[in-house]
C-alpha cells in the first residue's frame, strides 16, 4: 500500500492577512512636527498674500536695499513667500536755478516696505541684506502694518498732482530774478510747497515789504 504524501500546509493568501497600520503614513509625533516650526522667529498665520513689514535701512541706501533684496528673491525662488518690495516715493517738482524738474522723493527716508509671509527663511533673507539694520516691531518680532495704513501710503505715493520741493529755507537770503522786483534782494519768510510759492521780505523805500513770489522768480545768492 502506497504511502500517502504529506501535504505541505498552504499559506493563507496575502489578502487575508491581518494588516498592521500602514508604515508609509505614520501619524506625526511631537518631535517630528516641532522640527518644522521656526526656532528663532515665531511663524505667523498669514494669508496667502502675506503682510507688509517695515524694514529700517541706512539713510540713502533704500533703493540699493530694495534692488538687492529683489535679486535675492529671484535667485532663491522666493516669489511665493516674499511678494513685493517697495520704497515709498512721491512725485515733486523741484526748482533749481530757475528751472523746474520732476523728481521722485522718498516719503520715509531710511525705510523700505516688504510684503511677505513671515517665517525664519524670509526673516533671514531680509535681515541679512546689506544695508538693512532691522525690522520695525516689538522686541525682536517684526510687527505687520495695519492694512488701512498701507492703503494710505500707497494712495499718497500715487498722487497725480505733484507738489513743489523748495530748494531754500525760511530765513535764507534770496535774489529775485523775474517780475517787477527783479534784482532785489530779500529774505524768505514763508514757503508754500503745495503752490510752489514763497513770501519774501524785500526792502522797498527803506521798509521791509512782504512779497509773494513763484519759485521760478527767485534764486539762491
Amino acid at each position: 500500500m502506497a504511502k500517502k504524501k504529506k501535504e505541505k500546509p498552504t499559506k493563507e493568501p496575502a489578502k487575508a492577512a491581518v494588516k498592521e497600520p500602514e508604515a508609509t503614513a505614520p501619524v506625526p509625533t511631537e518631535t517630528e512636527t516641532s522640527e518644522e516650526k521656526p526656532s528663532k522667529v515665531e511663524e505667523t498665520k498669514k494669508s496667502e498674500k502675506g503682510d507688509w513689514y517695515v524694514v529700517h535701512t541706512y539713510s540713502g541706501h533704500e533703493n540699493k536695499v530694495a534692488a538687492t533684496l529683489k535679486q535675492k528673491i529671484e535667485a532663491g525662488h522666493l516669489q511665493d513667500k516674499i511678494f513685493d518690495v517697495m520704497v515709498p516715493t512721491q512725485e515733486k517738482i523741484e526748482v533749481r536755478e530757475g528751472k523746474k524738474q520732476t523728481i521722485r522723493e522718498r516719503i520715509f527716508p531710511g525705510y523700505v516696505l516688504v510684503k511677505m509671509a513671515l517665517d525664519n527663511q524670509t526673516w533671514y533673507q531680509v535681515r541679512s541684506t546689506a544695508g538693512v539694520t532691522g525690522f520695525v516691531g516689538v522686541g525682536n518680532k517684526p510687527t505687520p502694518l495695519d492694512p488701512a495704513e498701507v492703503e494710505s501710503i500707497l494712495k499718497f505715493s500715487k498722487m497725480e498732482a505733484p507738489t513743489y520741493k523748495a530748494a531754500f529755507s525760511v530765513g535764507e537770503a534770496i535774489k529775485i530774478v523775474d517780475g517787477p522786483f527783479a534784482d532785489f534782494i530779500g529774505t524768505v519768510d514763508e514757503i508754500n510747497e503745495e503752490k510752489g510759492k514763497i513770501r519774501a521780505l524785500v526792502s522797498i523805500f527803506g521798509r521791509e515789504t512782504p512779497v509773494e513770489l513763484d519759485f521760478l522768480q527767485v534764486s539762491k545768492l
